[in-house]
């Protein structure tokens, strides 16, 4: 087994998290790769205790707090190794977590990036949110996962167990090929947080790389460590940065239409909020709108930047119905349900 691995963990303010679930990372992880806890400036005591309780793990320390994007940057920036696996503070991992991901990697030079099995740690035979069994993503922009639509989650009954191509990794246990990284030139900062891995996702697709889930790996994430679903400024950054993910990224074809129509759709979903007593989720549409429409410029000039690494705009895994109409609908909860036929070659 190759150790040209780095598993890095992004940590801001994390010491539970970390007293929790680095001795595992450590121990069924450190014969296989580097560990490395790269630290957004915390002001708890995050840093000393990692390097007492585990002095071979290396330390990264950043000045500031950039955010999920601007952190891993910085932390892979000067990384040699050959995979990096992002991994966030509070996930538990299991004795065999990493061995299928690696290899998966091996087996294909045209994977980008791959993510393992991921349930919930509270629930743990259910999927968990962020991740889930794969991510995909509908005609409009909204994503999804295979055990996790909305706000479903499915029970793990092993319908996941298989290895597939998929259209974005989660996050929150991310194995990716250095070159792929570098290609791409890392995570998008002006998402600070949220939908970034969609988005290198979505950009490596368009450059002609392959995005696999392996079901042989299974991972346990708490969720919700930084922002819960419940807070406001989700809301803002998952608006906001699904618009900026869909701008950049979308194949040429009705594009502006495209834009406008899911624009109005955001616009419906704040109505909602309204009438719901939701009223900070409201205004966290209105905000991200108004910082989509201030960032126009900028994303225009992305979207054009990265047309020179196209190889052929990616159209497979992409569900060509309107997932929301058949959720809320026509009852389709889970990904099973929906219709095989309506997922683009």
């Amino acid at each position: 087994m190759s150790s040209r691995t780095a598993v890095v963990i992004l940590n801001w303010n994390g010491i539970s998290f970390l007293q929790q679930f680095l001795p595992a990372v450590v121990k069924f992880s450190s014969a296989e790769s580097e560990v490395i806890v790269a630290d957004n400036a915390s002001t708890d005591e995050s840093v000393a205790w990692v390097r007492s309780a585990f002095p071979s793990v290396r330390i990264i320390q950043h000045r500031s707090n950039g955010g999920f994007a601007k952190g891993y940057n910085d932390a892979l920036r000067d990384l040699d190794h050959d995979y990096f696996v992002l991994l966030n503070s509070d996930v538990e991992v299991t004795e065999n977590w990493l061995t299928p991901l690696v290899a998966m990697m091996n087996s294909d030079q045209k994977t980008a990036a791959c993510q393992p099995k991921i349930r919930s740690f509270h629930q743990k035979e259910k999927f968990e949110y962020a991740g889930a069994a794969g991510g995909f993503i509908d005609k409009w922009g909204y994503t999804f996962c295979r055990g996790r639509i909305f706000d479903t989650c499915e029970t793990d009954n092993g319908q996941y167990d298989d290895d597939r191509d998929i259209f974005w990794a989660t996050g929150a246990c991310l194995m990716i090929r250095r070159d792929a990284w570098v290609q791409a030139e890392g995570l998008d900062e002006d998402f600070f947080a949220h939908m970034e891995e969609v988005d290198l996702c979505w950009h490596l697709r368009n450059a002609g790389w392959k995005i696999k889930y392996c079901g042989r790996s299974t991972v346990y994430h708490v969720g919700g460590g930084t922002l819960s679903k419940q807070n406001a400024q989700k809301t803002y950054l998952n608006f906001r940065n699904n618009l900026v993910l869909l701008f950049k990224n979308h194949a040429p074809g009705y594009f502006w239409l495209k834009i406008f129509l899911r624009m109005t759709m955001d616009g419906i979903a704040g109505m909602k909020f309204l009438f719901s007593g939701e009223f900070a989720h409201t205004w966290a549409v209105l905000r991200a709108h108004g910082s989509f429409y201030a960032r126009l410029g900028s994303t225009l000039r992305k979207r054009r930047a990265t047309k020179k690494n196209i190889t052929k705009y990616a159209t497979s895994s992409i569900y060509r119905k309107t997932l929301i109409m058949e959720y809320y609908f026509r009852g389709k909860k889970k990904f099973s349900d929906l219709d095989p036929s309506a997922f683009s070659d």
